[in-house]
């Protein structure tokens, strides 16, 4: 069973820094590409940052592009969201994903596996 554990999340100021991580378990993990999304309150589940499966190409949403870099690290079956100048309207959810599509999926259809989320509140 393929299990995903985020991490990293919590309060913070806006113009601060957040590192989130996510663990996952249970399957190769190199194969697939890797995303986050995120959910703020009301508002729907949208598309943050992907990284291809061998991290040849990573893709951003315009919102947090510049500020925000997606990595993975495949020997510690790990992808990280390093999140920069944060803003009150990065307030939300934050998800990791698998995805079986190859290269960088932006659609929350195109991930099979989800992990449960961790909460990133942005302070004015």
């Amino acid at each position: 069973q393929v299990q995903l554990v985020e991490s990293g999340g919590g309060l913070v100021q806006a113009g601060g820094s957040l590192r989130l991580s996510c663990a996952v378990s249970g399957r190769t993990f190199s194969n697939y590409a890797m995303g986050w999304f995120r959910q703020a309150p009301g508002k729907e589940r949208q598309f943050v940052a992907a990284i291809s499966w061998g991290a040849g190409s990573t893709y951003y949403a315009n919102s947090v592009k510049g500020r925000f870099t997606i990595s993975r690290d495949n020997a510690k079956n790990t992808v990280y969201l390093q999140m920069n100048s944060l803003k009150p309207e990065d307030t939300a959810v934050y998800y990791c994903a698998v995805s079986t599509v190859g290269g960088v999926p932006t659609m929350a259809s195109q991930y099979v596996y989800w992990g449960q989320g961790t909460q990133v509140p942005i302070s004015s």
